[in-house]
């Protein structure tokens, strides 16, 4: 076997899979990480310049006033005017993208 027909279907193999796993996501009802990332920082941009960001890539589930949510948990690093930085902790719900809860972290 050629190393273009390998290589043809390693990368056939994982287009597939990205779209089957993106196919799964729609049909569970959850949006994609990437796109509850990109809503939390429309919606904390208020917090000031954002220098960084992360997200876990898979749901976990987050108790909030006796209910159950599957979420996505992550954070950002903001700056303001001054250049002072601040780290939050955020929980985003996965079929909503609503911010659940946005913690400070303290030094």
């Amino acid at each position: 076997m050629g190393w273009k027909r390998f290589a043809a279907g390693v990368g056939a193999g994982v287009a597939v899979t990205l779209l089957a796993k993106n196919q799964l996501d729609r049909s569970e009802g959850k949006l994609a990480p990437e796109k509850a990332l990109k809503l939390v920082k429309r919606k904390t941009a208020h917090l000031g310049q954002i220098e960084g960001s992360w997200i876990h890539m898979i749901t976990e589930e987050f108790e909030q006033d006796h209910l159950l949510f599957n979420v996505y948990r992550g954070g950002l690093t903001c700056s303001d005017t001054d250049g002072n930085l601040s780290a939050y902790e955020f929980f985003v719900d996965a079929a909503t993208g609503t911010v659940l809860a946005l913690n400070k972290q303290e030094d």
